[in-house]
């Protein structure tokens, strides 16, 4: 009897703990992993970083530049049950793991926004953007211009001629915005 009394004495504190990590990993801040190269050299493959969620609670809009993470399933909308689901209690319990749809990418345009791809450089709004983080000069060129639609950002690899980024699966909607990686 008094090893179940010390049991539940213990059921509340674990309680509370448990439903306050879920909280502060959906709105506050979670941890993510790099996968690939992609961001190379500013991240690195298997690199752990920590990304603030408080711009997506919140809808923010990030700034040009920041390094960000987003759901790169466009093709879908997310729910508020993604992000119970994909709290990494849960996907320890299920066995998943959510990197393969995670991506960590640099925001280069906003709502708005004319993107050009000419000269191995991006264009926004007419004018080269300076980019001293890319790995190499981009070997991607376009004769279209993308206009980055409302309620929406477009997001490229530092690495340019290695990334899948807004130039393959499009657009990514503000709702697929996940949280801004924050410097050391």
């Amino acid at each position: 009897m008094k090893v179940v009394k010390e049991l539940r004495s213990w059921m509340g504190p674990i309680g509370i703990g448990f439903i306050a990590s879920v909280f502060i990993s959906i709105f506050v801040f979670q941890p993510y992993k790099v996968e690939g190269h992609s961001m190379d050299p500013t991240l690195h493959d298997q690199e752990r970083i920590y990304v603030s969620k408080l711009s997506h609670t919140f809808s923010k809009l990030p700034d040009y530049g920041d390094i960000v993470v987003i759901d790169s399933r466009v093709d879908r909308d997310r729910t508020f049950k993604d992000s119970i689901v994909e709290h990494p209690f849960f996907q320890l319990i299920a066995g998943n793991t959510n990197e393969e749809i995670f991506y960590v990418k640099r925001v280069i345009g906003k709502p708005g926004d004319i993107l050009e791809f000419k000269n191995h450089k991006v264009y926004r709004n007419g004018e080269a953007i300076q980019e001293p983080y890319i790995k190499e000069a981009m070997e991607f060129e376009s004769d279209k211009k993308w206009v980055v639609p409302d309620d929406h950002i477009f997001v490229m690899g530092d690495n340019r001629n290695n990334s899948n980024d807004s130039r393959n699966i499009g657009f990514i909607p503000l709702d697929h915005f996940m949280g801004i990686k924050k410097l050391p």
